[in-house]
């Protein structure tokens, strides 16, 4: 990964190169090349040029390599590139059209993302993936349906995301498959009471929104505490979910300040009062949660190890023979690779037609990193298994080892209506 925000571009592979000889040779025959279509009028147009090489499929990842999600980030852009190795089964291309990938980082600010989907668009591009944050994706999406460009969220998990247009597509799991794997924990919640502990921005609000559908649908008393996304000092947040009494603490927290989240809860004693369900976080974070990890219920997209799948492995040793390690947004970059790849391949070889990709996708299952995976035609909700997850030791220690693997119909989202 890169530090600098410019755009990158990184090609699927590239040719060998020989000695001078050969490179002069190469140089002229390509010359004469180009001086026999200008004269014949036929400069090579479309899908292939007058040498035959087919036109790359241009490809745009507009995601967090800098800012508050920039180790998310760091995670899909590992996993896209090991699917897209897999998913083109090594070659990089797709009936012959090379997958052409260009990076833009949006450092978690939409008006950035946006800035960069249109220059992306205005480049040609008809694909683009990404979105680390939600409050991105919900930007880019009317952006590409607008420009008709298929587009592929990532990480990000608001439910708004998912029936919000039909260029729209998402690689990863959403808020509602989050808060049915944490419902499993409690059984009946009629006549509980909840308390929602998050940051007040889209992933934070649809948290919120995603347990009032699900346990106040089923009879809980649903209240929330919500912290402004740049406040460092959580100790009066902590303090209000103490004094709240819930039955259930549901604490939704992504970013760099999760840190102080856990440490403000310890301090305020509230795992001795209430019952806390969180999601389980990057391997990074597992040290943070100290001896009181032990008290938690966890619920899981995924961690290293969890899925136990050949594609899992797949992905797995791809990632560590490039230098990086499998987290928890890992398999949103790949499954968003395989998407394309399939898209495209149906579309054969050309994202010209995005009408063509968009039908591509909808209703297709296909063996994913956690398991068979299904994009739902009606919303384009990705239905895919989800984990109770327990975490054993503390500090460098602490690992965590799935208790329950719920299947994706145990935790599928009610189909939300498609606008656009």
């Amino acid at each position: 990964m890169r530090s600098s925000t410019a755009p990158t571009r990184t090609a699927a592979r590239r040719a060998p190169t020989g000695g001078p000889g050969r490179r002069l040779a190469a140089l002229a025959a390509c010359v004469l090349l180009a001086a026999g279509c200008a004269k014949a009028g036929t400069a090579g147009t479309g899908a292939a040029d007058g040498g035959g090489v087919k036109s790359p499929v241009k490809v745009g990842l507009v995601y967090s390599r800098t800012g508050p999600l920039a180790a998310y980030g760091k995670q899909y852009v590992e996993g896209f590139k090991a699917g897209l190795d897999y998913a083109t089964k090594g070659t990089g291309a797709v009936d012959g059209h090379r997958i052409e990938v260009e990076e833009q980082d949006d450092a978690g600010d939409p008006a950035k993302a946006v800035s960069a989907a249109k220059d992306l668009i205005g480049k040609g591009h008809k694909i683009l993936a990404g979105s680390t944050a939600s409050g991105v994706a919900l930007q880019v999406g009317p952006i590409a349906a607008q420009n008709k460009v298929l587009f592929i969220s990532g990480p990000a998990a608001a439910d708004k995301i998912t029936g919000l247009n039909r260029y729209t597509f998402r690689s990863g799991r959403q808020s509602y498959q989050d808060i049915r794997t944490a419902a499993s924990f409690i059984g009946d919640a009629k006549g509980r009471k909840v308390t929602v502990l998050a940051q007040d921005n889209a992933f934070g609000q649809a948290n919120v929104a995603a347990v009032n559908d699900v346990l106040g649908a089923q009879g809980a008393t649903v209240e929330q505490v919500l912290a402004p996304p740049s406040t460092t000092d959580l100790t009066p947040f902590a303090t209000q979910a103490r004094n709240a009494r819930p039955d259930l603490l549901f604490v939704a927290w992504a970013g760099d300040t999760a840190s102080a989240l856990w440490t403000a809860l310890s301090q305020q004693d509230v795992f001795s009062g209430t019952k806390v369900v969180t999601g389980l976080d990057l391997a990074a974070s597992y040290p943070l949660f100290g001896p009181a990890g032990e008290r938690i219920s966890f619920l899981n997209h995924y961690f290293a190890g969890a899925a136990g799948t050949p594609v899992e492995k797949v992905m797995t040793d791809a990632v560590t023979a490039a230098g990086g390690k499998t987290d928890i947004f890992t398999p949103d970059g790949f499954t968003a690779a395989q998407m394309i790849v399939h898209a495209v391949e149906a579309a054969h070889g050309s994202a010209e037609d995005t009408s063509a990709l968009v039908k591509a996708l909808e209703g297709w299952s296909f063996d994913g990193v956690k398991g068979r995976t299904t994009v739902r035609a009606e919303d384009h909700a990705l239905l895919q298994p989800m984990f109770q997850v327990r975490l054993t030791g503390t500090g460098a220690d602490a690992r965590p080892s799935v208790a329950k693997a719920l299947t994706a119909d145990e935790v599928v989202p009610p189909v939300a209506p498609m606008a656009g």
